[in-house]
Formats: structure tokens, sequence, C-alpha cells
């Protein structure tokens, strides 16, 4: 795959796998804090290069009373105070070209939302702004597709791109996540990041909110791992249950470090694998 740095980390074949995770929305600025220091104090996140996933806003939740997120300043504010206190990159979610200059100025990575994986006026100014850009893609997108939209990021100048695979929409209400991508969205010089929790939803299921499956979390991060991709985005929460977004999906904190210890030792044994028809320079 084509090297792309964040800040300063190099991120190549030869580097460890890519962790992306958090809570998925900003709830409140104590226990967003206290989840960062959190992930960041398990051993075996030191095996990974760890980011530090959070949303200042949700856009596209299911119902009109969901609840959003504290807003872009409020939340740029408590993401700039992790990065600075935690000493990890951050990223969040952008919906527009003027929320992506913004954000931009506080994120390392500025994530464009699947449904927007499209939109070119969006992915061009975090292709201008941003550091880095992981582009999630769209549920209706076939992998090939998704290099459409790293060209219209690089059109604009931006080099240091990550995609990720959240699953295919299957029918009505279901995910279903078709492991060739990844290979495939190698082919196009991407890092490839798996994306564990958002695979395992059923969009829309519970009527006005979405279901999902995290009992399968395990399985299906050795699955992308054995492939391999390049890395795994995870959303967790301390208490699911009471999450105000996705609580249905996000896997407890308390499984997180035996679920990135059983991945790693398939990354371990896979990385060096031929994956896309490239042998890895590990080899």
């Amino acid at each position: 795959m084509q090297p792309i740095h964040i800040n300063t980390t190099l991120i190549d074949d030869n580097a460890p796998p890519l962790l992306i995770a958090g809570p998925c929305v900003i709830e409140d600025e104590a226990e967003t804090i206290k989840t960062a220091e959190r992930i960041a104090s398990l051993p075996v996140v030191g095996k990974y290069v760890f980011v530090f996933k959070s949303s200042y806003l949700k856009d596209n939740r299911s119902s009109v009373q969901s609840y959003r997120g504290p807003g872009l300043d409020e939340g740029l504010r408590i993401l700039e105070k992790i990065k600075n206190g935690v000493g990890c990159p951050v990223l969040s979610d952008v919906h527009s070209a003027e929320e992506a200059v913004s954000a931009a100025e506080v994120l390392d990575i500025v994530q464009i939302p699947a449904f927007l994986s499209r939109q070119t006026s969006l992915l061009e100014t975090a292709g201008r702004t941003a550091k880095a850009v992981n582009i999630k893609k769209g549920q209706f997108l076939s992998p090939e597709a998704i290099g459409l939209a790293a060209d219209k990021v690089r059109a604009a100048g931006g080099q240091n791109i990550i995609v990720t695979e959240r699953g295919t929409s299957f029918g009505y209400n279901d995910l279903v996540v078709d492991f060739r991508g990844i290979p495939r969205m190698r082919r196009l010089g991407l890092p490839v990041v798996y994306d564990v929790t958002h695979s395992l939803q059923r969009p829309g299921s519970l009527g006005d909110r979405t279901g999902g499956e995290p009992g399968l979390a395990g399985p299906m991060s050795r699955a992308a791992a054995a492939v391999p991709c390049d890395g795994l985005f995870i959303e967790t929460h301390f208490e699911p249950k009471r999450a105000k977004s996705d609580a249905a999906s996000m896997i407890p904190f308390s499984e997180l470090e035996s679920l990135l210890e059983e991945a790693l030792r398939v990354f371990d044994a896979t990385r060096h694998l031929k994956v896309d028809g490239r042998q890895s320079s590990k080899s």
C-alpha cells in the first residue's frame, strides 16, 4: 500500500495495525476523557497505532429525538483536551465543507461519514485542509468505487488517505461484510481499516433506533485480521446499554482488551502474506 502519515507516524506495510477506538459520540467530557485514558493504558494498545475516535455531532440518527452530541465547538474543545492530555491523535466525523475547515484545526484525521462518501465538495475540502482523511465506504458502494472518492481527496492535495469497510446494505435492516472487498480496496494503494462495530449494526431494526449484534465483534475482527486489513475501528463504552448512540452495537470496554489481543495474534500471523496481488515488504 502507499505509505501515509498520521502526524509524524508512518503507516506502511511494516507498521503496527491501526486502532481507531472510542465511544460513538461525546456524551460527557469527564467520561470521554476517561475512556481515552483507559484505552491508551491497555498494554495491548501499545502494539497498535492508537487513534481516539468520538463524534462531536451525529447527523444521521434514526429519530429526530435521538441525542446528536455536544456540537462542533464544544466537541472539538474536548477532543483537543484528549489530544494534548492523552497524547494520541484524534478523529471525528465532518458533515459539510465549512465544518471540515474548522474541524481540521484540531483533528488529526477528518472522517467522511459513509452516507457522505460521494460528496465532492466535502471530500475536496478535507483534502485541502486535513492532515489525514478517513473515508467510510458507503453501504451502497463497491470496493472499487471508493477509489473515486479517494481521487477527489487527492485532486485537492490530500495524500494521507485511509478507507474503512463498514458493511454493505443487505435488504432492509441488515448489513453484510464481503471480505473480498479488503484486498480489492488495497489494490487501490490505500490502507484499509475494518469497522468492527458498525458492520454489526441492524439499521432501523428497533423502529426508531438501530440494532446490532456486538457478540460477533470477536470473530469478525479476527476474520478481518486474517485477510488481513490494516487496522480495526471499534466503538466501545463502559456501559453500552446506557449509551446515547449505537447502544446496541458498541462493545463493553471490559471486553476490548481480549478482543484486541486475539486480533493481534491473527495480525502477527498474516500481515506478511499476499493480500492485494503484491507480497508484503515483511516477507
